[in-house]
């Protein structure tokens, strides 16, 4: 009896975390709301940090090519990478 309630709990508790985690597409759809102007490769936002940099980064790219590119129409790559025009992207 004891083991058939310790299991039932198990599996109850199991079931509760399993329903709370996101899944990557509804991760990637809370990082996609969350890119402002502020978003660089470097300063991401919270929701984002789940994603992989791959991910991060193809998400951030559309969201400057939808937007409008840079920040007054800078070098855009330069720009995604920390947010300033500095040449960062050259390496």
């Amino acid at each position: 009896m004891k083991l058939r309630s310790a299991t039932a709990t198990a599996i109850l508790l199991l079931a509760a975390v399993s329903a709370c985690g996101k899944s990557e597409a509804e991760q990637q759809a809370d990082c996609q709301k969350a890119i402002t102007a502020e978003s660089t490769k470097t300063n991401r936002p919270e929701a984002c940090e789940s994603l992989s940099a791959e991910d991060y980064g193809v998400l951030l790219v559309d969201w400057t090519l939808r937007n409008g590119m840079s920040k007054e129409g800078e070098d855009t790559a330069d720009w995604l990478d920390d947010g300033s025009v500095n040449d960062s992207d050259e390496g």
